[in-house]
């Protein structure tokens, strides 16, 4: 019989040989193994190490950085996971929907570590939860997406077991093993401002590494009084304390052999009115200097009107001293916010960062435009990582964005609330199908795609929408179940919406690991096997 070309140059099949080669070696004391078998199991955990996954994924991003640069219609997207089922159930979703998870990511959120996953209970995103609860998340969704290949691998190797029975052709089936996508994508990673000093930040950016994690974002806020970046209260740290923890997160991927690792230097300076430090220049026009330019100074005329303690500084050949606040700290000039985002970028990428994060207290493409684009003027293929946050009220802010521009080209507005005299008027749902509504929409929509082409914003991720959305989906199934519907509450919007939207997570015995663990202690144990399959599995009703 005339071998099959295809089967020949099939990696599946080539695993399989090995195997049968390796086990020959052992003579009669391996004949228990099966190298199908052996092959099987080692395509169903590709990734051996966290630091595999970190090499594989940095590779991913790259590529698709470099395929943004040359069409911003490329551009990333993600949703942040704060559990390891979360992250599986919406990779195995896009695969399902999408085709593909090529350019679809996750986002590690540090607030919902701190929200969610702390031994401390649920606590806000001040650097208060504990360090090793992020690379202990990175860690978890990644054993989950492995199980996620793992299922569906399972699935094709039964699909090629029936075929084999049956006499019919199996190439078809190897082609897709051979091609099997994984669920196994970048993870970008929240180290907020590091969690300390230099080392304290290249030691947990190594267990991070470690876990998987190719990309790494961290801020240049103050470790010790870090806030949430939609929150007041927010203090900066020089540039020189930043490039150090840059460079901190460069050397642990230098260190693990991950030369391609991703930082993402995330600006708060936007938000941020204070500093806790007054850094000392030593020529003029250096770093320090050009931070503490920004900083809000009152003249001395007369050295005696100094305080005890007082700092004092030449600016422009005047002597200055900054304002300092009861609490210690020191203001920056208001208005200055911009041009020290902008100063901030610049300053990351030539100091090692790869993508920017700037925080905005709006979702606004003409203002994140403003910014990346005086980026640009001196780094121009400068990219950016976005929030595209459930902080910001989507709904009235860009109602109020289309209520300005229709009424600047002159329409007539008087159906609709000033938000000037009702800031709230405009979430009113009598509005959802009005000409307003349906244009800020539109707007949203369309807001990653224009903010990609117009904006420089390379990926796009929401922090915490299964956050929302766990609660969303706890509160409905609450309601009808306490309430009239009782059963039905589940079985009409949950099980019955699983079945038809032809989820795998509807059989549930499955998706944790129980037909693996069958054909597994089959492998082992041959006919011997106590299997938890079989026709009495309720899970065969699905």
């Amino acid at each position: 019989m005339a071998a099959n070309p295809k089967a020949i140059i099939s990696p599946y099949l080539k695993e399989v040989e090995a195997f049968k080669v390796l086990r020959d070696q052992h003579n009669d004391t391996w004949m228990g193994i099966n190298p199908e078998y052996a092959a099987r199991m080692k395509l169903q955990n590709r990734f051996a190490t966290g630091l595999d996954i970190a090499q594989y994924t940095a590779d991913i991003m790259r590529r698709d950085m470099a395929d943004y640069d040359k069409d911003p219609a490329k551009y990333t997207q993600s949703l942040g996971c704060w559990h390891g089922f979360v992250a599986q159930q919406k990779a195995i979703a896009i695969k399902r929907h999408r085709g593909t998870l090529d350019k679809k990511y996750i986002y590690l959120s540090g607030w919902m570590v701190a929200a969610l996953r702390s031994q401390f209970g649920p606590l806000p995103d001040q650097s208060m939860h504990e360090k090793t609860s992020v690379p202990a998340l990175i860690e978890e969704i990644y054993t989950f997406l492995k199980q996620a290949d793992a299922v569906e691998l399972e699935r094709l190797f039964t699909e090629l077991d029936e075929a084999r029975e049956a006499g019919k052709d199996e190439s078809a089936i190897i082609d897709r093993i051979d091609n099997f996508e994984t669920h196994v994508v970048p993870i970008i990673a929240d180290i907020d401002a590091g969690f300390g000093n230099e080392e304290a930040t290249y030691l947990l950016a190594k267990k991070m590494i470690e876990a998987g994690a190719c990309a790494i974002q961290i801020e240049n806020q103050v470790s010790e009084v870090k806030q949430c970046g939609h929150q007041a209260g927010k203090v900066t740290v020089p540039h020189e304390d930043f490039i150090s923890k840059i460079n901190a997160v460069r050397y642990a991927f230098l260190e693990l052999g991950v030369d391609n690792g991703v930082i993402v230097a995330r600006t708060d300076s936007l938000g941020a009115g204070l500093t806790q430090k007054v850094p000392v220049s030593k020529e003029p026009g250096d770093l320090a200097s050009q931070y503490n330019s920004f900083l809000e100074v009152e003249e001395v005329s007369n050295v005696s009107e100094l305080q005890e303690h007082d700092i004092v500084f030449h600016k422009k050949d005047k002597l200055v001293k900054p304002v300092r606040l009861d609490n210690g700290l020191y203001s920056f000039r208001e208005g200055t916010g911009i041009d020290r985002v902008v100063l901030d970028c610049i300053t990351s990428l030539r100091h090692g960062a790869d993508l920017l994060w700037i925080e905005t207290e709006r979702p606004n493409v003409a203002q994140i435009a403003e910014m990346v684009n005086a980026v640009r003027k001196e780094i121009p293929d400068a990219k950016l990582v976005y929030n595209n946050s459930p902080s910001f009220n989507w709904t009235l802010k860009f109602r109020e964005q289309v209520y300005e521009e229709m009424k600047a080209e002159g329409k007539d507005m008087s159906q609709y609330p000033d938000p000037a005299a009702d800031p709230q008027g405009l979430m009113d749902v009598s509005l959802d199908d009005t000409e307003l509504a349906k244009v800020a929409d539109d707007k949203i929509q369309s807001f990653q795609k224009d903010a990609a082409r117009d904006a420089g914003i390379f990926h796009h991720l929401i922090t915490l929408p299964t956050y929302h959305e766990t609660a969303l989906g706890v509160d409905t199934l609450s309601e009808g179940y306490f309430g009239d519907d009782g059963m039905l509450a589940y079985v009409k919007g949950v099980q019955r919406t699983e079945i038809r939207r032809s989820m795998n997570v509807v059989k549930h015995q499955e998706m944790a690991g129980t037909t693996i663990g069958d054909n597994h202690k089959e492998y082992f144990a041959g006919e011997n096997a106590l299997l938890a399959g079989g026709k009495d599995n309720t899970m065969n009703q699905f």
